[in-house]
């Protein structure tokens, strides 16, 4: 992720991009916002996450709400198209071939809005490819991505499985699609520079609606 956030500061010389997490790692979400609205500058928190849930509803919304009207929150990176060429460069490097069944592997969440943004790039995958596609998940709901690996060489026997994997960064989600059983496995999404893109558009849309929030204070 560090890769990915230099790429977004390169691409965007004069803009300063702050590291901020919202899980064991430090600096901490809160801290870094607490810290610049106390010195009365406004921000746009920017998550590089591929979709909503717990984190941008709750983690990222409260950090927002505390810092008094000088921060707003963008959007997730996904669902978006420039999500599905990056999938499909990684699938090539990967070896997959342009029909091969995949299986598209995301972390999971039981929020419905997260899980729906998902299908949305599963769908969108399939007809990019023109090729059968697939979802498997790491956590909270199922098919597991072996189970979805285990389905696609039912329902398409004799033909490889690829396993696509909708994660940012390598990690414990990325270590574990090794052991799912595919014939190609592609690393994780980041850092590409499309992500970056994509980020500084989000960037943009959140910057737009700060600048009409500060005008009515």
């Amino acid at each position: 992720m560090a890769l990915l956030r230099l790429e977004i500061a390169e691409a965007r010389p004069g803009t300063e991009v702050r590291a901020a997490h919202i899980d064991v790692h430090k600096p901490a979400l809160n801290d870094v916002v607490y810290r610049l609205a106390a010195q009365g500058r406004a921000m746009v928190v920017a998550p590089l996450l591929l979709s909503t849930g717990y984190h941008v509803r709750v983690d990222i919304a409260l950090a927002v709400e505390s810092a008094g009207g000088l921060a707003v929150a963008a959007a997730p990176l996904g669902p978006d198209p420039l999500l599905l060429g990056v999938l499909q460069q990684r699938l090539a490097e990967s070896g997959a071939a342009a029909d091969d069944p995949v299986v598209l592997a995301a972390a999971g969440s039981r929020d419905p809005v997260a899980a729906a943004a998902v299908e949305q790039m599963v769908t969108a995958l399939a007809a990019r490819r023109g090729a059968p596609v697939t979802v498997g998940y790491l956590a909270a709901t199922s098919p597991t991505v072996a189970e979805a690996v285990t389905r696609s060489r039912r329902d398409y026997p004799g033909r490889p499985v690829a396993i696509a994997s909708y994660l940012l960064a390598p990690g414990h989600f990325a270590a574990r699609l090794e052991a799912a059983g595919a014939d190609h496995l592609t690393a994780p999404l980041a850092p590409h520079p499309d992500l970056a893109t994509l980020a500084l558009q989000r960037y943009d849309q959140a910057a737009a609606r700060l600048t009409r929030q500060l005008r009515l204070t």
